[in-house]
């Protein structure tokens, strides 16, 4: 069995993946490849798999599974697993870490620091305690989000059409978090319903200086509308961690637009997550058969 790493992963990886069979990172042996492990980068499309008429497997280490073309590997009877557990915590660390950032004023503390300059009184914090914190979509990352912010004494309130109940938020209507929500963080899939899902309609039942966290998919997103409530002050401050594409076009709105706090769709890339990653990269492949 031939396995394929295509994209960054722990370097440890390749010497557990040995007892499998032979490993490689030469993608020009794509064709050869039984397994491909993949990540963000790599996109497994219709034409990408029509290069790998031996492609038994496809492992997408991270949750999502939008960068793989599902339809065309069930066509060819090709087997789509990701790894949806071991990301929980590194994302749900990083929408914090925005969360944090954005209303203690830390980077522009930092910058004019740099500067020479002494803000003390010019940056005003405020606090997350107290706060209402909104989750869109609340599985296993919305939920690690949900038990950081209750510790920082947050009311956590959620919607999310497959959960009904759960034990640290309260489950609302979408206009309901919409409404009462002081802080957005979104943990969706890119779905046909959750694809433009942020835009001038619902920004609009928002209140009024919200903060928009998102660690999901940056096409849940209309970005021109997201600037346009940036500029009104609408919307107070996004920070996100994700794009329309890796990286986003240099004509995207959102970097240029104000208040906007980016990272380079880092949110999975804590060295122990990788390890994770590994663990169940692992796991699948001791009960996978080609």
């Amino acid at each position: 069995m031939l396995i394929l790493i295509c994209d960054a992963f722990d370097a440890s990886l390749p010497a557990r993946l040995a007892p499998f069979g032979e490993v490689t990172e030469d993608m020009s042996r794509l064709a050869e490849a039984h397994v491909a492990l993949i990540r963000s980068k790599t996109k497994a499309t219709a034409e990408w798999i029509a290069q790998a008429p031996n492609l038994k497997l496809i492992i997408r280490g991270g949750v999502g599974l939008d960068n793989v073309d599902r339809a065309a590997a069930k066509a060819r009877g090709i087997e789509v697993r990701n790894t949806p557990k071991a990301s929980s915590v590194a994302v749900a660390e990083l929408a914090m870490a925005m969360m944090l950032a954005i209303p203690n004023r830390l980077i522009e503390a930092h910058i004019s620091m740099r500067e020479g300059k002494w803000l003390k009184k010019e940056l005003k914090r405020t606090e997350l305690f107290g706060k209402t914190l909104g989750l869109v979509g609340i599985g296993l990352i919305g939920s690690e989000v949900a038990k950081r912010a209750a510790a920082f004494g947050m009311t956590v309130i959620a919607h999310d059409p497959y959960v009904n109940e759960h034990p640290v938020a309260a489950m609302k209507s979408l206009d309901e978090v919409l409404a009462q929500s002081d802080y957005l963080s979104l943990h969706t899939p890119l779905t046909d319903e959750t694809r433009g899902m942020i835009n001038a309609s619902t920004i609009a039942k928002m209140k009024k200086g919200v903060i928009i966290i998102n660690t999901g998919r940056g096409k849940v997103v209309i970005e021109e509308d997201l600037v346009a409530a940036l500029n009104s002050g609408q919307v107070a401050a996004y920070g996100t961690d994700v794009w329309y594409s890796d990286p986003p076009d240099p004509s995207c709105p959102l970097l240029s637009a104000p208040n906007v706090l980016m990272a380079p769709h880092i949110g999975a890339s804590s060295k122990e997550n990788l390890l994770r990653i590994g663990d169940e990269v692992v796991a699948i492949l001791e009960n996978f058969k080609v």
